[in-house]
């Protein structure tokens, strides 16, 4: 119960600086908000190479005729989201960073045990990823 606790408070935690850099990009101008900017892609990436890490970490426990393809998405995906960065459009980045966490929650929700408090909690996070970069989107298309 401890360590649900614990996933439940980091997992949720873990949006906040997603909404922080958002409000950055709202409210600031000029340096600060290039910041915003490049924190928001950033820390999208870092979080989501670090789900794509827990898919490896599952598999791992799998026996070892069902680990391939859990272990091909995850490099897949760490694969995917660092190219989206390389494309040097921070709008573009966004939306396939976005496209990334959706991807992967799909993935999760064909291959794993779907109904249990994990599987909520990873729906609820990914709902939240997903707003806070359609709002990101949002502001830079606005701010053009």
């Amino acid at each position: 119960m401890q360590s649900q606790l614990i996933t439940r408070g980091l997992g949720f935690a873990g949006l906040i600086p997603f909404y922080l850099f958002v409000t950055g990009l709202a409210l600031l101008q000029d340096y600060p908000r290039a910041l915003s900017t490049q924190g928001f892609i950033i820390y999208s990436l870092a979080i989501l190479c670090f789900l794509s890490g827990a898919v490896w970490g599952y598999a791992r426990r799998l026996p070892s005729e069902q680990q391939a393809l859990h272990l091909l998405v995850s490099n897949g995906v760490v694969i995917f989201a660092v190219v989206s960065l390389l494309t040097a459009q921070v709008v573009l980045a966004a939306l396939l960073l976005m496209l990334g966490y959706i991807a992967l929650l799909w993935y999760e929700r064909r291959t794993d045990e779907v109904g249990n408090w994990y599987s909520a909690m990873r729906a609820q996070l990914t709902l939240g990823v997903i707003l806070a970069h359609l709002l990101f989107v949002g502001l830079q298309v606005a701010s053009a």
